[in-house]
């Protein structure tokens, strides 16, 4: 095996970056690019990197830390608030997918054990492209979103049964394959049990001794720990790293730290599984794709229909209409991640030949490159295929248009981080219209979710600008601190509308002349700010004249913080508070099948567990300071604020009970 060398980093890295670049300026998923990375530099591409096994092993290390973050997102009340759409349609598009597949595989000539292998594969859709599409495109919280989301959720827990059935169909005989499968599924319950019931006694105390430290660095390397301790133990158990690693993601996303855990996991997460999609570009053989292509094309073929089609009627039999049921299947038919594990763990035990296994990774390849533009135009295609149907939203920019008609006066506000959500609460005080950016689609979420006319969008786009009412808006505001996005802003508003004032915030005053240059009519740098009001304060309690400290403010800021210029930089960062486990806000939409649908919110009693309502939403209304006697129904969006202990806890007591 040829050792792995500093040029191979350099040749891996920098066709990386130009590719994740060019599919950023395209819109398009950065997953594929990664993929086709790894179709350029693989031994089947221009060999840069001949031989794949370098990276393999440590590319295993994405699937676990993937494993480990659907782990933190796993929630017992959610699951069970969900059940129907996943125990339901979710079990039946696996286990009918995978029958379907292998009995036609199995008709093709391929040996049953690789055709239930095929099966499972094919079974699988692709979490990673589905979900981040569904977000790009607001509609994870659509019906066929939520139908998708579920589905996508019981295929995660399938990939466990998967990842342990493959060793043992290809270590046993046939008329043994049942029962070995059974004792191998019942000793990774055995195993999953032990850990799930002494875990959470250990790590809870663990991490609240860590988290005392306040070091990001320490916590991170007790994640890390953890994780990879679990993997370990599983592994050694004969079960899988992945599965290892889901588990301890299920435990920490119980407890408080569930945020700081992922924010912290998040960059090796993104970093290795963008290196395992490499690996899996590199498996591409072009002259099997040449050779094989209409076994391919055909292959692709079947799999989209029959997955299109299978999720279809499956959602139609749980309650969906044609074209929801139909926008559902286009979201799930492409493969999935999962399934290249899979593939891959199968060839490593020898149960499928190499060819038959090129084969099928190309056809998923190929589903994967075309899932991005499925996805997209799932509405249009839905009221072009289903006579009478009519998607209910319009694209995203027809969407925020929309939102944002008659808006006339307003501030648009780029950024709905901490100092964006202030400014909108001031202006709404004032009874001044507002409308934020923001490109985190988690933030945007739970601020749609309680009412607040926040949209998903990037504020460094002229449409998007446009959209949010530009023309008609009185002022702007840049509430984060990025001096190039800043930069880009003011050059688009100076091109539309030259001389609206804009107002950006800054870290310092380093900038402050090329912002000012650029068309910002105030800049208002955080540490001259900050220092301002702690010696306005200091020289109150010394008993100064209001008027004589307010003289001294006006005096520095006429001097546009010239002071700064003369401040000494040490070598130490400044002193900062961990705030990570603040009290937060936080929505919770309830399902149909909730335990607080239909009750009392009094009678719940959140108060008893810290925990504020501090909005309710229901019918696209937003009710603040709601009442203890208001009824809740299903699709009521609660907006909870206290701890994040607190709000775990609160959120089983609303959806479980």
């Amino acid at each position: 095996m040829q050792s792995i060398t500093l040029g191979h980093i350099l040749v891996l890295l920098g066709v990386t970056v130009v590719l994740v670049a060019l599919f950023r300026y395209l819109r398009l998923p950065q997953l594929l690019a990664y993929l086709c990375a790894g179709l350029l530099v693989g031994p089947y591409g221009f060999a840069w990197i001949p031989d794949l096994k370098i990276i393999s092993q440590l590319a295993e290390f994405g699937l676990v830390f993937l494993m480990f973050t659907i782990g933190l997102e796993f929630s017992l009340p959610q699951l069970l608030a969900m059940r129907r759409m996943v125990f339901g349609l979710g079990a039946s598009q696996v286990l009918l997918s995978v029958m379907l597949a292998a009995v036609v595989a199995w008709l093709f000539g391929v040996p049953v054990r690789a055709a239930i292998v095929i099966g499972g594969v094919l079974s699988l859709s692709s979490t990673a492209i589905a979900l981040k599409q569904l977000v790009e495109q607001v509609e994870q919280h659509s019906r066929h979103g939520w139908a998708a989301i579920g589905v996508l959720l019981f295929q995660d827990l399938a990939v466990v049964p998967f990842l342990i059935g493959i060793p043992v169909l290809a270590g046993v005989q046939t008329h043994s394959a049942t029962v070995a499968l059974a004792w191998a599924l019942l000793k990774g319950v055995a195993v999953l049990l032990a850990i799930l019931l002494v875990g959470p006694a250990i790590l809870r105390p663990l991490f609240h001794r860590v988290a005392l430290a306040r070091s990001r660095e320490f916590f991170m390397l007790t994640v890390l720990l953890v994780t990879l301790a679990s993997a370990w133990l599983t592994h050694r158990s004969g079960l899988s790293l992945a599965l290892g690693a889901f588990v301890p993601g299920v435990m920490i996303g119980e407890t408080e730290y569930r945020h700081q855990v992922e924010s912290d996991i998040l960059p090796f997460r993104d970093v290795l599984l963008g290196l395992f999609f490499i690996t899996v570009g590199m498996l591409l053989n072009f002259s099997v794709l040449y050779s094989l292509w209409p076994w391919i094309l055909a292959g692709l073929a079947a799999m989209l229909g029959l997955k299109i089609g299978l999720v279809t009627v499956l959602g139609r039999a749980f309650g969906l209409e044609k074209g929801v049921a139909l926008r559902a299947g286009l979201v799930l038919a492409e493969g999935g991640e999962f399934g290249f594990a899979l593939l891959i763990q199968a060839q490593r035990v020898h149960l499928m030949p190499e060819r038959l296994a090129e084969g099928v990774l190309a056809t998923m390849i190929l589903s994967m490159l075309l899932a991005p533009f499925l996805i997209r135009y799932n509405g249009r295609i839905a009221m072009r295929a289903v006579p009478g149907y009519r998607e209910r939203r319009r694209s995203n920019l027809d969407a925020i248009r929309a939102e944002s008609k008659g808006a006339k006066g307003h501030v648009i506000i780029c950024g709905y981080g901490r100092s964006g959500q202030n400014l909108a609460w001031m202006l709404r005080q004032e009874g001044v219209q507002s409308l934020a950016v923001d490109l985190d689609p988690v933030r945007v979420r739970d601020a749609r979710d309680a009412g607040e006319p926040v949209i998903y969008g990037d504020a460094a786009r002229g449409d998007i600008l446009e959209a949010v009412g530009l023309m008609e808006a009185q002022a702007m505001v840049i509430s984060f601190v990025d001096v190039p996005v800043a930069l880009r802003i003011l050059e688009i508003v100076r091109r539309l509308r030259q001389g609206m004032p804009v107002i950006v915030r800054t870290m310092d005053d380093r900038d402050l002349d090329r912002l000012k240059a650029a068309g910002a009519a105030e800049v208002v740098p955080e540490s001259l700010e900050g220092s301002l009001m702690m010696g306005s304060h200091l020289l109150m309690l010394l008993g100064i004249p209001v008027s004589r400290v307010l003289r001294q403010v006006q005096t520095v800021r006429r001097e546009r913080y010239r002071m700064l210029h003369g401040f000494f930089h040490g070598a130490g960062s400044e002193d900062a508070e961990e705030e990570s486990y603040r009290q937060r806000l936080h929505s919770v939409m309830l399902p149909e099948r909730a335990h607080a649908v239909g009750m009392r919110l009094g009678d719940l009693g959140l108060d008893r567990e810290g925990v504020v309502v501090t909005a309710v939403r229901r019918s696209g209304i937003s009710g603040s300071s709601p009442d203890a006697d208001l009824h809740l129904n299903s699709n009521d969006v609660l907006v909870l604020y206290g701890t994040p202990e607190a709000l775990s806890q609160a959120e089983k007591t609303l959806l479980q009970g």
